[in-house]
């Protein structure tokens, strides 16, 4: 798994009590760590049986949640699913981690996009998810590398 986001931090050895609740309070809670987890093994499913076409209906047909968005809602459930990918048995693929990431920020009421894009030469395919008109749990240059070829 090779770790992208940019949103990871930590504390300090040497860090107030205050800054420690402000981190603590802006990190993401075990549950959504689990609920990412439970995410990463039930599209790990699909891409097992090499079906692709099931796991982009679940993206794609994912509801989006009537709730109020917190500010830091994004960079908490992003930083869930990159400790989810850590934690992983396995290797997580980009595929899987962006469709995770996009059905929890989704169940969250964040409208968010799973993006497939590919590069000609060498021939690569790259997922990410966007929100608000942004990469969220990619680099932001992704649309630079890589031309889109579908959006859910």
């Amino acid at each position: 798994m090779q770790y992208t986001s940019h949103r990871f931090t930590t504390v300090g050895a040497r860090t107030s009590k205050e800054e420690v609740s402000r981190h603590h309070s802006k990190s993401a809670s075990v549950r959504t760590v689990l609920a990412a987890y439970s995410k990463l093994i039930r599209f790990d499913h699909y891409l097992t049986r090499a079906d692709f076409a099931g796991l982009y209906q679940i993206v794609r047909m994912f509801p989006l949640a009537q709730t109020a968005i917190e500010p830091d809602a994004i960079d908490r459930l992003c930083h869930a699913v990159d400790l989810a990918c850590i934690w992983y048995w396995k290797e997580v693929l980009c595929l899987q981690r962006s469709a995770a990431t996009t059905c929890l920020l989704r169940s969250c009421g964040i409208p968010a996009r799973m993006v497939l894009g590919v590069q000609q030469t060498p021939f690569r395919a790259h997922a990410w998810v966007e929100a608000n008109g942004e990469i969220v749990n990619e680099k932001p240059y992704m649309r630079d590398l890589y031309m889109v070829i579908e959006i859910c």
